[in-house]
């Protein structure tokens, strides 16, 4: 572990132009999925301001992109949880002994604990109670360093996402309630006018910022063409990143741009062909399913079911069985095999849906009448097989 420095080289890192510089290639390739050339100048960076926690975070954010395509994965959990907890061990270091830098290792020791509760929190790990102590921690020194956010507008990231999720937290994370009853209550809007100053002017957090703002434009304020500039901005920026590729494909199937949606996809399943790191059967899935989509409104039946099938396998081959592509992938088979009268298809992919979700969901209400139909279908058939006999 580094060691603790106190001479005059230390300064407010957040806002040195001369540290922007040299960790300005090291982020775009981080964005950009060439991990190693990051690492290479994190690592230089490390030497020359060991006694900051910057550094440790960046390497830990590092770890955290080798995750963010497959979540599934736990390969990265390790390495990353250490750099997080380095990022802590020095930040608490120059809070507890540099007045000077309180309201700067706030600010990290806020993002460090708040990654360890996102991992935490995440569906494949459900560590329920790390994540909250996490989160108390997180909010903790998040109140510390938004009171003097006019030093760096890094410091307003962690506020604006705050202030836009206060009432989603608790309820998300009934841990959290009793800590929330000491902040002050959110600012909805606010925080989304935060995200965007930060997502426009930020240095080390801007791209974070997008990628949050990008998420809550599309899934919780209904702008979806809002989400998709800035989700077409972020792969045109960072085209080997396996995450924005994807969620680009996303927002233009969600915006109805299929022309545009097919090609993109289409090169997602090349990039898994071919092994590029990030491209697997996460990302194969949602590819698969969008081109199966884009088939099925131009009539192509059989180009749509080659495509349902694989949204099927890729979804087999990570376990996500219950998840919305795998089911309704499933049901658009089912009901195209029933179409060309192929029964004992049709029904294989009725079973699936049965044996992978609640009665409630829109896929299982969907085999509803298609299960009457196969049914009907099979009983003649077999009256016919007895009159042939």
């Amino acid at each position: 572990m580094a060691q603790d420095k106190s001479g005059p080289e230390q300064e407010i890192i957040l806002n040195n132009i001369n540290v922007q510089i040299d960790a300005t290639v090291a982020l775009n390739d981080l964005y950009n999925f060439k991990f190693a050339e990051a690492e290479k100048q994190f690592r230089w960076i490390k030497q020359k301001y060991a006694w900051h926690p910057l550094p440790y975070f960046l390497l830990g954010l590092s770890e955290w992109w080798k995750i963010m395509p497959n979540t599934r994965t736990k390969a990265y959990d390790k390495k990353f949880l250490a750099y997080m907890d380095s990022t802590i061990l020095i930040a608490k270091n120059l809070y507890n002994k540099r007045e000077d830098f309180k309201i700067e290792a706030a600010f990290f020791l806020s993002a460090a604990y708040g990654f360890k509760g996102r991992l935490y929190s995440d569906e494949e790990r459900k560590e329920w109670r790390k994540a909250a102590s996490a989160g108390k921690k997180a909010l903790k020194y998040l109140e510390i360093s938004k009171k003097q956010n006019d030093l760096s507008v890094e410091l307003l990231f962690g506020d604006a996402l705050y202030n836009y999720f206060s009432k989603w937290i608790p309820e998300n994370y009934p841990a959290l309630k009793p800590v929330l009853m000491f902040f002050p209550k959110g600012n909805k809007k606010l925080g989304l006018e935060q995200l965007r100053q930060v997502a426009n002017n930020a240095f080390y957090t801007r791209t974070e910022a997008q990628v949050w703002l990008m998420r809550i434009l599309n899934s919780y304020e209904n702008d979806r063409k809002g989400a998709l500039q800035i989700g077409e901005y972020l792969f045109k920026t960072y085209p080997r990143n396996a995450y924005f590729h994807r969620y680009y494909a996303r927002l233009l199937y969600s915006n109805g741009q299929y022309t545009r949606m097919k090609p993109v996809s289409e090169k997602i399943l090349a990039k898994i062909d071919s092994g590029v790191f990030g491209y697997e059967a996460t990302s194969g899935r949602y590819a698969s399913f969008y081109l199966g989509q884009y088939y099925q409104s131009r009539a192509k039946y059989d180009q749509s079911k080659i495509y349902y099938n694989k949204t099927v396998a890729f979804g087999e081959e990570v376990e996500a069985e219950e998840t919305g592509y795998y089911l309704y992938a499933c049901l658009y088979l089912a009901r195209l095999y029933a179409q060309d009268e192929d029964y004992i298809k049709a029904e294989g992919y009725v079973e699936k849906i049965k044996d992978n979700s609640k009665k409630k969901h829109p896929a299982h209400k969907g085999i509803k009448n298609l299960e009457k139909t196969i049914k009907t279908e099979k009983k003649k058939a077999k009256k016919l097989s007895r009159k042939n006999k």
